[in-house]
């Protein structure tokens, strides 16, 4: 089947499923095999999962079959760097539908979990804009989809040899007898470094132990994402848990190992990431409660570093500021490239929308298979050439 009668199919067969009602005739079945019978009475969710993993079997003759590994003899410092250098290599089609055959009809069954997949693949491993989708179109059958097709299965191609040492160079100036309990109630994240995990608004984190000693906390996270003006504007909210383990418990540890970590999967992908506290103030005196945190961790999209400032105000207090300040200082870190979170959270009601993309226009579903970070683009990377360049 040539390229343009499979997309043009199954763009059709999208808008059949969802909106019969849209597109006028010829039908799909007439496009396809000029038969006007409607024999099979198949549910709508059911005919664009079928249609999705038609695609993919049909796309293995079109594009080829699974393509071979990255170099294995260069090191990438993860996905969003490999896709940067133009490395990305051609998805095994046959592996979305023989190892992750359920996660792909369970995802593509609803064109949520489709705008979802389209708008990642937009981002190109950019972290703020995968935030925001999901943000707005993320589900459980995107994060199984992502798990299964990524990281455990490897449908699309990902770098093999990946360098992932830097998050274990900690800071020597961390915090060597650290009393996990100060943690313990809720803190704001008040000033951030690094905008693609610390910019977002209305930030709080509320630390619970979940061990007698502290020596374990669970992290609750809340967090808003805004919604570009140009978009309309307005803002998603967030609520995550993290589990972390305090590697010290009110003891020494060598100068530059970490004070505390988490593991774990969040949207689908695992995740590694160690703190170190590196400033605090318990309050008693003249400086206000805070904070210091230094973080490094690491995901398949790759090395990630950064720093935040906890209060217990929504603004960090001039008092503290020159603590604060000394404290980064010794860590190598320079507090004027910090940069204010806001957290007035203006009163409103956010967008969030369990149903938000389930409804499709025809050109809309077009767009969905062949435009950029379309279906299309996740089997065949590239297909447009734009890696030859």
């Amino acid at each position: 089947m040539k390229v343009s009668a499979t997309i043009m199919l199954t763009a059709c067969l999208a808008v059949d499923a969802f909106a019969p009602n849209t597109l006028s005739a010829p039908k799909c079945t007439q496009l396809a095999m000029q038969d006007n019978t409607n024999e099979n009475n198949i549910s709508m969710k059911s005919a664009f999962a079928s249609a999705m993993l038609g695609l993919v079997v049909s796309s293995a003759s079109v594009f080829g079959g699974p393509a071979a590994f990255a170099d294995d003899s260069v090191q990438y410092d993860g996905f969003a760097e490999y896709a940067k250098e133009n490395k990305m290599e051609q998805s095994d089609v046959g592996c979305f539908v023989k190892k992750c055959g359920d996660q792909t009809k369970a995802l593509f069954s609803n064109p949520r979990g489709i705008k979802g997949v389209t708008c990642l693949g937009r981002c190109k491993g950019e972290q703020a804009c995968a935030t925001r989708c999901f943000a707005e179109f993320g589900s459980e059958d995107l994060n199984n989809w992502l798990s299964c097709t990524i990281e455990e299965n490897e449908c699309v191609k990902v770098p093999k040899n990946v360098d992932n040492s830097a998050e274990n160079v900690g800071y020597k100036t961390a915090i060597r007898k650290f009393d996990p309990k100060s943690l313990i109630g809720t803190w704001y994240k008040t000033d951030g470094l690094n905008p693609n995990y610390d910019k977002f608004d209305c930030q709080t984190n509320t630390f619970t132990a979940s061990a007698p000693d502290s020596s374990e906390v669970d992290m609750g996270i809340f967090f808003r994402v805004k919604r570009p003006e140009e978009a309309g504007g307005g803002f998603w909210e967030n609520s995550l848990t993290e589990h972390m383990v305090v590697d010290s418990v009110l003891s020494d540890t060598a100068p530059g190992e970490r004070t505390m970590h988490t593991e774990g999967k969040m949207y689908g992908l695992q995740f590694d990431e160690n703190w170190y506290i590196i400033g605090e103030s318990d309050g008693k005196g003249e400086v206000p409660p805070f904070v210091l945190v230094a973080y490094k961790g690491h995901t398949l999209q790759g090395n990630y570093e950064g720093s935040f400032v906890y209060s217990k105000e929504p603004k960090l207090p001039e008092a503290a500021i020159p603590a604060v300040r000394e404290a980064a200082a010794k860590a190598g870190l320079n507090w004027d490239d910090y940069f204010r979170i806001d957290n007035t959270c203006p009163v409103g009601e956010p967008l969030n929308d369990s149903q938000a993309g389930t409804g499709t226009s025809t050109t809309d579903w077009i767009d969905l298979v062949v435009g950029e970070g379309g279906v299309i683009d996740w089997i065949s990377p590239g297909w447009r050439g734009e890696y030859k360049k």
